[in-house]
């Protein structure tokens, strides 16, 4: 009796988290994601291919922006409704009141890939390196502003966090959306940007703009020649990571198996061809690594964000 009670235990309970991922996934997945045409979108969808191909499920994007957050971290654990999306997600909330919490909600599942960022000067400012844009900002303090797309953005933090680890006085000026703050950039009214590489290198290209470093960990391949601020300010590091979740509490083995199937989707040469067209350099991490950069960005940007004062619009 008392072992047909327990064999009907391992069946219903225990024994559920493996069943179910055995099963998985057994049925269309949603990944939700940002607005339709950002790098997050792009991401997503060539993610939502491989994994469809390798399962035979239909993989569907929904474009739901930042409310997708909330509505993976209310789903069921269960590896249908996944969330992909930049470090927005977990620095949000260190900014404004969020309905999420970062690390309470989700389940990492991979940093899939990173948006290049670039520090970016007016061709009026005479400077060709990061070391002479940090000397020239000493000997000038106040004088020189840098552009964002808005407060509390990334393009934001990027420059409060270059501005801090140089120990420059450098003046913020926050516009409504990259395009106002490129036009005045080009133009020298402002005389500094750290922000994407997708938008800015066609400036760059055209002789607009003067590329000075990528804001990458590290130099990247689609910038040949081109050093990382990070050589000049060691720890430096203000790309755009997207990451991929799971809701809190999703079997280890659904997690397992979604890390293992997205990794290989990320490596498939024609997706990789893709991405690199996209500027995104593809990372394809283990879940551990991804809560390891969460922790870290909020750890190192929650202080920014502290000692600036800072609070989204």
């Amino acid at each position: 009796m008392q072992k047909g009670l327990l064999s009907l235990l391992i069946v219903l309970g225990l024994g559920n988290g493996p069943v179910l991922a055995q099963d998985y996934p057994n049925k269309y997945i949603r990944i939700l994601t940002s607005e339709a045409g950002g790098g997050g979108d792009s991401l997503s969808r060539l993610i939502a291919q491989g994994l469809t191909k390798a399962w035979g499920q239909q993989v569907i994007v929904e474009n739901r922006g930042i409310l997708g957050a909330e509505v993976v971290a209310k789903a069921p654990p269960d590896g249908y409704a996944l969330l992909l999306y930049g470090s927005n997600v977990w620095i949000s909330p260190l900014l404004r009141k969020a309905s999420w919490d970062p690390v309470r909600d989700f389940s990492p599942i991979t940093l899939a890939a990173e948006a290049i960022n670039i520090l970016a000067v007016s061709p009026s400012v005479p400077v060709k390196s990061v070391a002479e844009l940090i000397a020239l900002a000493k000997a000038k303090p106040g004088e020189i502003n840098f552009a964002s797309s808005a407060t509390g953005s990334s393009t934001h933090l990027a420059g409060e966090l270059f501005k801090a680890m140089a120990g420059i006085n450098i003046v913020h000026v926050p516009y409504k959306g990259v395009a106002v703050a490129y036009n005045d950039l080009m133009a020298g009214r402002v005389q500094m940007m750290i922000g994407a590489s997708g938008s800015m290198a066609p400036l760059i290209k055209a002789d607009k703009l003067r590329l000075l470093a990528v804001g990458n960990e590290k130099p990247s391949a689609l910038f040949p020649g081109v050093p990382a601020i990070a050589a000049t300010l060691p720890g430096y590091e203000a790309g755009v990571p997207f990451g991929m979740f799971a809701p809190a509490k999703t079997p280890s083995a659904i997690i397992n198996r979604l890390n293992e199937e997205t990794v290989r989707a990320l490596k498939n040469p024609d997706i990789e061809e893709k991405l690199v067209n996209l500027q995104l350099e593809i990372v394809a991490s283990t879940p551990a690594q991804l809560a390891e950069k969460v922790s870290s960005d909020r750890s190192k940007l929650g202080k920014i964000i502290k000692d600036a004062g800072i609070r989204e619009e």
